[in-house]
């Protein structure tokens, strides 16, 4: 995958369920603001290991007004991406593709999951994870589960503190859709950031660091 992208010599460390909590400013927040054309919906990530099928981490992409990520205690971050108590701003489509990037390896899968919800539902989903905030390490599925829990739609869903009790739960909701991400990229390449040669948007990036 990473064979068509250039490096912007940024260097992230692999996620798992990490907490580096971070609150950018209401300006920067405000001016990432991204509007997605898709229809509303709800997005559940499930990084899983290839070895022992046990989930790593969880993340929740929230597309109603706006389209957020809310990764709670994640340790990806991108410097274009401001955060809140780890709910990210601006997530556009490359946005959430190196989300994918980041966690996708030869050790680990990516399951996402989505569902299309009315924008009232995201737009809920979203303030609750506004008000629950960052979330300790190891906390991710539970806090998750937690925002989800009593949304209306999301009756299968309950609190747990494991990703793929979640995702399982996540996966009974119906309409949901279901793909896996695979990436033979090495445990030992720290997630370096990358952008596509010839994209408008990495264009952009790369002369905003010059």
């Amino acid at each position: 995958m990473r064979r068509l992208f250039i490096c912007l010599g940024l260097m992230l460390s692999l996620a798992a369920c990490a907490v580096d909590h971070k609150f950018d400013s209401p300006a920067a927040v405000n001016s990432a603001r991204f509007v997605s054309d898709e229809p509303p919906s709800i997005t559940l990530y499930t990084v899983v290991s290839k070895r022992s099928g046990n989930g790593g981490h969880s993340g929740l992409l929230i597309n109603g007004s706006e389209r957020v990520l809310y990764d709670p205690a994640g340790s990806w971050y991108h410097p274009y991406v401001p955060e809140q108590n780890d709910l990210h701003y601006g997530i556009t489509e490359r946005m959430r593709k190196f989300y994918i990037d980041y966690h996708a390896r030869e050790t680990w899968d990516v399951i996402e999951q989505k569902v299309y919800v009315s924008q009232a539902v995201a737009d809920e989903v979203k303030r609750r994870a506004i008000a629950h905030g960052s979330a300790p390490k190891s906390y991710c599925a539970n806090a998750i589960s937690g925002i989800l829990d009593g949304v209306p739609g999301f009756e299968t869903v309950h609190s747990t503190f494991f990703p793929m009790k979640l995702s399982e739960e996540f996966g009974a909701l119906p309409g949901v859709s279901y793909r896996l991400y695979h990436d033979n990229d090495p445990d030992n390449n720290h997630g370096v950031l990358m952008v596509q040669k010839d994209d408008p948007e990495a264009a952009a990036l790369i002369a905003a660091r010059n």
